[in-house]
């Protein structure tokens, strides 16, 4: 009886191992991507961001268009980065690397504190820098012949837990992006 068993049980699942239903409808068609592009993220470099005085104590960029520094598309949902170069820095080994600093980043100066800040639509994007003090002399290092890094990171992407936006090279790191492939566009 056992072995009745046994070959009962072996054909029953060799019959519904070998089962397969009708195959299900065909899924919608993706988009065709290019060789060689990341869709994950963009990041350009733009120098020569000035800065003009406005009534109310505000300094501001001209508004900035991402096709004008060469990002080929923002979706609304997409989170955007900004960094501010800080200059060279000395690393332990004696060698140098640039630091940059997201923004919002503030400055405490003797008198006060003032702030880069940013906005952005899926079309441009403006930098400001606001305080809370009378900025309208404040120098010329914080104003004039900025360089900034944008980052355009696709919202799916950007609220991964591992996602460090306060880390420049981390974030980098997370896109799969190539510090000597970031586009150096020159706003003159």
């Amino acid at each position: 009886m056992t072995k009745l068993k046994t070959l009962l049980g072996l054909a029953v699942l060799a019959i519904v191992v070998a089962c397969e239903g009708p195959e299900g409808p065909q899924g919608p068609p993706g988009f065709d991507g290019e060789d060689g592009v990341n869709i994950l993220g963009q990041v350009v470099e733009v120098e020569n961001i000035n800065f003009d005085y406005l009534e109310g104590n505000l300094w501001t960029s001209t508004p900035i268009s991402f096709e004008e520094v060469g990002i080929t598309e923002v979706f609304e949902s997409d989170a955007v980065l900004v960094y501010r170069y800080d200059g060279e820095v000395e690393l332990s080994d004696g060698s140098t690397a640039s630091a940059w600093s997201q923004i919002p980043q503030n400055f405490f100066t003797a008198e006060g504190t003032l702030q880069y800040v940013f906005a952005h639509t899926f079309v441009d994007f403006e930098i400001f820098i606001d305080g809370n003090y009378d900025l309208s002399n404040i120098d010329i290092d914080f104003t004039d012949n900025q360089l900034f890094r944008i980052v355009v990171v696709p919202a799916e992407f950007a609220q991964s837990a591992d996602f460090n936006a306060n880390d420049f090279n981390a974030v980098m790191s997370n896109l799969k992006l190539d510090v000597s492939n970031i586009e150096k566009i020159s706003l003159n």
